[in-house]
This record gives C-alpha cells, sequence and structure tokens, in this order.
C-alpha cells in the first residue's frame, strides 16, 4: 500500500519548532490540564479511530500480515481508552522541566544553577503501534517539546485519525495543535527528508525493528536517541531453582511474544538441563514453543530444530525460542555478548557470586536476578511511559521516561562580574 499525499516536511518541521517556543513558556498546571483534556477527546472520538483501524487491518489481511503483526495495529474501544488513560498517568507525573539539578556560587559571587529545559523537536519514526503516536505525543508535551510523527505504512488511516482527535482536542487548550506534527504519506523521501533536518528538529527516536532502526542511525545527520532490538536472554545456572526458571522463562517468552522484551534465547547450563530436562520439556510443549537448539539441545528435546546461525541472532517476535546448552557461566555470558542487542538480559540463580558476575560483566540496559526480562518497560519500572528503550550509552539508557526527553542548561546570575 502506498499513500502519497501534498506533504511539505521541512514546513511542517518548522511549524513544530515555532510551537516548541509556546510550549516552553506554558506552566505544569496548563500542560496537564490539556493532556487530561485529550485524553476526554480521544475517549469520546474512538468510533472515527476504529473506522480508520479498519482500513488498515484491511490491508493487513490482503497483505498477509502475521497474527503477531496484526495485534499490533489492531485497536479497540478499551485500547482507545488505554491509551486515553495513559495521557491521564503521564499528567499525574512529575514535571522533567525546570528542575534545579544542583546549584552553587563562584567565590565571586556568580551564582550557578545547572537546569533540566525541553529538548526542543522531536522526530518520532516508528512502525505498526498505533499507540506510539498518543504515548509520544504524551510525553512530548508533557516535557514541553513538539513532535514530528512519522510513522510505517501499515498504520497510516489509524494515525492520521488518532492525530486528527488530538489537534481538535489542542484546539481547546492553552497548547498550540501545531506542536504535533503527523507527515501523513508512506513515501520513504518523506522520511529521508526528516533524517537531516538539523535546524528544525533537535533529536529523531526510531522506535520499531532492526532494519528501521539501522537506516535511521547510518542515514541520519539530526542527533539520535537509538531505541534497540530485544534478542533477550534467559539464562539458567546450574544453582537454578526449577520453579523459578520454568516460570521466568515462559513468562519472558509468552506473555507478549511480539515485545522487544520479550525472550528469544534460552542459555541454559548443561548440569541443570540434564537434571531437569523432563519439566522443562513438560514446559515448552504445553506452551507451544517452538525450539530452534544446537546439537545438545536437538538430542535432549523432542522436536527441537538444527539452529543456524540467524537463529542466535533473531528477534524471532513470536514463540520460537533459540536453545544454546553450556558448560559454564563464562560461556553463557560469552554467548550473550556475541548475539546479544545490550537490551536485556537474565541469569537465573540461587548462587549470589554468580549473579553478581553476570552483572558485572554483561554489557547491556537492563539485567536482571530471578525476574522476567518483561520488566524492562517504562510503566513496569514506575515511569509511568516510556518513549522507548535506548540500548545506547549516551544520553539515556534503558526505558525512557520524561527525564530522557529534556537537556540541561546553565543559568548564571550575576551582579555585574566580569572576567
Amino acid at each position: 500500500m502506498t499513500v502519497t499525499m501534498n506533504v511539505n516536511v521541512e514546513a511542517q518541521a518548522i511549524e513544530a519548532k515555532k510551537a516548541s517556543k509556546q510550549l516552553m513558556i506554558l506552566s505544569k498546571e496548563e500542560k496537564n490540564e490539556a493532556l487530561l483534556h485529550l485524553a476526554d477527546v480521544l475517549e469520546r472520538e474512538y468510533e472515527s479511530i476504529l473506522q480508520a483501524n479498519e482500513k488498515d487491518l484491511a490491508n493487513g489481511r490482503e497483505q498477509g500480515f502475521t497474527d503477531a503483526f496484526m495485534d499490533r495495529l489492531s485497536l479497540s474501544k478499551e485500547r482507545v481508552q488505554d491509551f486515553a488513560q495513559g495521557l491521564r498517568d503521564v499528567a499525574e507525573l512529575e514535571d522533567p522541566t525546570g528542575q534545579v539539578l544542583t546549584d552553587w556560587t563562584l567565590e565571586n559571587g556568580l551564582q550557578v544553577e545547572k537546569v533540566t529545559v525541553p529538548l526542543g523537536v522531536i522526530g518520532m519514526i516508528y512502525e505498526a503501534r498505533p499507540n506510539v503516536t498518543v504515548d509520544a505525543t504524551g510525553l512530548a508535551l508533557k516535557s514541553g517539546n513538539a513532535i514530528v510523527l512519522k510513522g510505517g505504512s501499515s498504520a497510516i488511516h489509524s494515525n492520521e485519525a488518532i492525530v486528527k482527535v488530538i489537534h481538535k482536542g489542542l484546539e481547546e487548550t492553552k497548547m498550540p495543535k501545531e506542536a504535533v506534527q503527523f507527515i501523513a504519506s508512506t513515501d520513504r523521501a518523506a522520511t529521508n527528508e526528516l533524517f537531516t533536518m538539523k535546524e528544525h528538529i533537535d533529536v529523531l527516536i526510531p522506535r520499531g525493528g532492526g532494519r528501521l532502526i539501522q537506516a535511521v542511525v547510518e542515514n541520519a545527520t539530526v542527533p539520535v536517541l537509538e531505541t534497540g532490538v530485544g534478542n533477550c536472554h534467559i539464562y539458567i545456572d546450574e544453582q537454578a531453582d526449577v520453579e523459578k526458571a520454568l516460570n521466568i522463562l515462559i513468562n519472558a517468552k509468552t506473555d507478549r511474544p511480539a515485545v522487544c522484551n520479550a525472550a528469544e534465547t534460552l542459555v541454559v547450563h548443561k548440569s541443570w538441563l540434564k537434571e531437569h530436562q523432563d519439566a522443562l520439556i513438560a514446559a515448552l510443549k504445553e506452551h507451544n514453543i517452538a525450539v530452534h537448539g544446537d546439537e545438545h539441545i536437538v538430542d535432549t528435546i523432542p522436536g527441537a530444530v538444527p539452529a543456524g546461525e540467524e537463529d542466535w541472532a533473531n528477534e524471532y517476535l513470536s514463540t520460537d525460542l533459540a536453545v544454546k546448552a553450556v558448560d559454564n557461566l563464562t560461556d553463557a555470558i560469552a554467548h550473550i555478548e556475541t548475539y546479544g542487542t545490550k537490551h536485556s538480559e537474565a541469569i537465573v540463580t540461587e548462587d549470589q557470586k554468580a549473579a553478581d558476575h553476570f552483572f558485572a560483566l554483561v554489557d547491556a540496559a537492563a539485567l536482571y536476578h530471578n525476574a522476567s526480562t518483561r520488566f524492562t518497560d517504562g510503566g513496569a519500572l514506575g515511569f509511568g511511559a516510556e518513549i522507548g528503550i535506548s540500548t545506547q550509552k549516551l544520553h539515556a539508557r534503558g526505558p525512557m521516561g520524561l527525564p530522557a526527553l529534556t537537556t540541561i542548561k546553565f543559568l548564571m546570575k550575576g551582579n555585574g562580574q566580569i572576567r
């Protein structure tokens, strides 16, 4: 499906930049009132959103999209209500801007403050999740940022309808509707244009599959807050409790297989596997998990198929699972370091020294001891919401909530001091 419209990306970015200046002078109360009003309008106008969503779903059925993909794309009255509640939750959060992080006075009497301020204009590039349109908008506006949205072609009608409702709601608040821009085209040229607008866009945030993220990172001249693909691992150590291990594995793999914090690879100690293989096999069978394993796993788990090199690096987003048997913790860490995406990694063990070693050596945004990787989520960690999960190391790492959408200014207050 190709939808080409008469869009002027540069003009939209310029409008967003102008609107960002207006956002910076709004009070916390005015921003919160606007978000609460948007929530009410979304709930009131849900039918228009669902009508547009049906066009995208019909196209998805025609194109043969996977069940997991269709689930991410599909909207309902309840999901729109969840969007609205998300905005209300964000309104309740502490305003991340205007906070004095530290202050001091120089010997000459000059007062120095380090304060948080909005980034300015955020360019959001994402794929088949209409919820991102609302989540990203809410977080941007709460933190005083304008946003330019470029959603994927598969959700073009849903996203356009959502933004139309958002604009309708903003017209009844003190927030300028120009602060939310939607690029209503599936033409890749529009996306590429957004990559290079350093004078109007302050940061790009890609959210989606590996190819999308890599395309942004490799081609953008605008600074990028890189969100990551989730090839997440569960390592079951020799000293793992069997009940904990199986509960954590099944939750991480099957709770929502199509999300980035779901487990894609099980790394298991051979000694633990030998002792508990019947319990593991039963759990995998009960939950219809398809195993792609190394030679040892194929010999141990009935129905397992040989894993190729691509399986160890694959983000399945399904109930497929790569399984690797190892002799020790060192081999487990080496496998994770080779194939992991620095997103979320977990160790299940009753050996505290092993857990400490894992935490010290594994390089990832989120590490877990005896817990599921599914907690790598802004809402689950108490952030209220997130705009993405960063796997890079500069500016922000892990689930990015409101503080990640701010930068700093140094404010110096004097009384005629000169140098």
